[in-house]
């Protein structure tokens, strides 16, 4: 599963490098792409990565003018995320370029085998998210 996710992962990559975005970015623009900014922890659990992680993947779209990353006037500790124009400008233009690709890769599997691919990885991401491991005994 993991070279399947790796070789997809690289041809979204290569559809989107004209746009100067990574597959990664685009997801995250698109977890952004809601009416009012997002936590960190809501587009972290969406995207299914660490805030570490995610605070990695913000720094460039937010030199770039991409995103914003704001204080929660609620919880001063907290942030929010929230789309700029120009990143909804730039997720406008790779809509298509994504949606173009994917329809291709679903053309190479029959209608019921794509469904059936999308349920058992339906049920794959839920059944991981049960709990994490356990840590290791401490010596």
């Amino acid at each position: 599963m993991c070279s399947a996710r790796r070789t997809l992962a690289r041809r979204f990559d290569e559809a989107l490098r004209p746009l100067d975005l990574t597959n990664g970015q685009f997801s995250l623009l698109m977890s952004l792409n809601r009416p009012q900014p997002a936590s960190m922890g809501e587009v972290a659990e969406l995207l299914a990565i660490d805030r570490t992680t995610l605070t990695a993947a913000l720094k460039p779209l937010e030199r770039r003018g991409l995103v914003a990353i704001e204080a929660n006037p609620a919880d001063r500790r907290s942030r929010l995320l929230r789309l700029r124009p120009a990143g909804l400008k730039a997720l406008t233009r790779a809509l298509p370029v994504w949606q173009a690709l994917h329809g291709e890769i679903d053309g190479t599997l029959a209608h019921a085998e794509a469904q059936r691919l999308r349920d058992n990885l339906r049920t794959l991401t839920s059944d991981t998210r049960v709990s994490p491991p356990a840590s290791a005994p401490r010596r």
